[in-house]
């Protein structure tokens, strides 16, 4: 599927835009808004490939760039079954100027060439500002060159029903132990499952969304633990038991009722928002893809309709000292160094990254904003100034996917009551696709 993004901004418009960016006596370097290298009336194409089949938000981005550069188009195609043409699509004739990488590319040697054609984004030549991407989501290779700029981030946690806490009068829980309290008064109130999520083993499910984090910040406090995981050595199981005990305790607590949120939510996505929507559900565990389908729900929910509230999204409180929040990349920018049209997919590059930009994308999407900046979307509000000790990114552990499926498998056994902890950490290596 090709979809042409067509320009429709006037030039009024564009010329106030511009206006905007370079007024007030300030330099585009001191403001960080973007301002043109190029002549208004210069003339290109670019072309981008991605996995999305609708990327309404990149859509919007290109016609704010078109503000700018209105003799061009930049066309975007979704590719089916991005993992297999990618590679052909890069390596063909009419090769994209830009194109989506994924975090579980990036060692893997099927997709090598992506990496190798990629540009130096890091190039000072470039004037590229990666200043407001946050440490934890820039993909700095080992010589510190960035050759991909994150363009969503995503993570793991719950949506809480804001309102519901403020009639209660109660804070939300940020560690175990008032979790556990506030779940007691949560009951005494009415609400039979203060906590519910999806009984899968999923990334968004009960197990993984809540006892991950406590995993990974174990790994994250020793990485010697990362090769035996990676090879999915049984010894390594023994990684796993605290976060396995963890998620015990919390099925075991007045918190969850299990056997509602597996009779109540068929599946990880759609019926995990609707069922948030019902509105009586205080704490629902999921991912940030799952929160980025929200908002188009709202609408379709005759209990949100007829009795919206406001909603945000948490660090699950599953550690003793607190949650840990799993800063991830959802999806990246590669630019083709080989591109017939490098000037100008830089100067598109250089405007995703110039203030607010990237923001205003994952504000659409849904997803959380890749920068420092999370006042744009006060759905993610909580994860401004989250300590850094407790923040865990994708440069503080290396685990391979087969790693994360044995740990998601594991965490879904012991939340069903198919396995104990010590059954489930003894059978690390062999707990995917039983």
């Amino acid at each position: 599927m090709t979809k042409g993004i067509k320009k429709a901004i006037s030039t009024v418009l564009m010329l106030s835009l511009v206006a905007a960016c370079t007024g007030c006596g300030q330099s585009s370097e001191e403001t960080g808004e973007f301002s043109p290298k190029y002549s208004s009336d210069t003339e290109y194409k670019l072309s981008v490939a991605g996995t999305y089949s609708n990327f309404e938000s990149l859509e919007s981005a290109i016609e704010r760039f078109y503000a700018y550069y209105p003799n061009g188009e930049i066309e975007y195609t979704y590719l089916d079954d991005y993992r297999n043409t990618i590679v052909h699509a890069l390596a063909g004739q009419e090769a994209p100027d830009i194109y989506v990488v994924q975090p579980w590319m990036f060692k893997d040697p099927q997709f090598t060439s992506l990496f190798e054609s990629a540009e130096v984004l890091s190039d000072p030549d470039l004037k590229i500002d990666l200043s407001q991407i946050r440490s934890g989501v820039r993909w700095e290779m080992e010589n510190g060159d960035v050759l991909a700029l994150p363009i969503f981030a995503s993570s793991i946690g719950m949506l809480v029903n804001e309102d519901i806490f403020a009639k209660e009068k109660l804070e939300v829980p940020a560690d175990y132990e008032s979790l556990v309290k506030c779940c007691d008064k949560l009951k005494a109130a009415g609400y039979e499952s203060p906590v519910m999520g999806a009984n899968t083993n999923t990334s968004p499910g009960i197990g993984y969304a809540f006892a991950y984090p406590v995993f990974a910040k174990a790994v994250k406090d020793d990485r010697t633990v990362e090769e035996g995981l990676n090879a999915l050595d049984p010894s390594a199981g023994e990684v796993m038991r605290d976060s396995l005990v963890r998620v015990k305790e919390f099925v075991d607590s007045s918190c969850i009722d299990v056997d509602k949120c597996t009779a109540e939510i068929e599946d990880d996505y759609n019926a995990v928002i609707m069922r948030f929507f019902e509105g009586d559900v205080p704490m629902m565990l999921c991912s940030g893809d799952v929160v980025s389908g929200t908002r188009k729900r709202e609408s379709k929910s005759e209990a949100f309709i007829e009795k919206p509230f406001k909603y945000s999204f948490y660090v699950a409180p599953s550690g003793d000292k607190g949650g840990y929040y799993m800063d991830s990349v959802s999806i990246l920018f590669s630019v083709n160094k080989n591109s017939s049209s490098l000037d100008m997919t830089n100067e598109f590059i250089r405007f995703l990254t110039s203030k607010g930009e990237l923001g205003l994308m994952a504000e659409e999407k849904g997803l959380i904003t890749p920068t420092k900046d999370y006042s744009i979307d006060e759905v993610y509000a909580s994860l401004s100034d989250f300590p850094g000790d407790r923040t865990i990114s994708f440069n503080d552990i290396e685990l391979l996917d087969t790693a994360v499926k044995e740990f998601r498998a594991a965490a879904y056994a012991v939340v069903n009551g198919e396995m104990t902890v010590d059954e489930a950490v003894s059978a690390y290596g062999s707990l995917f696709g039983e």
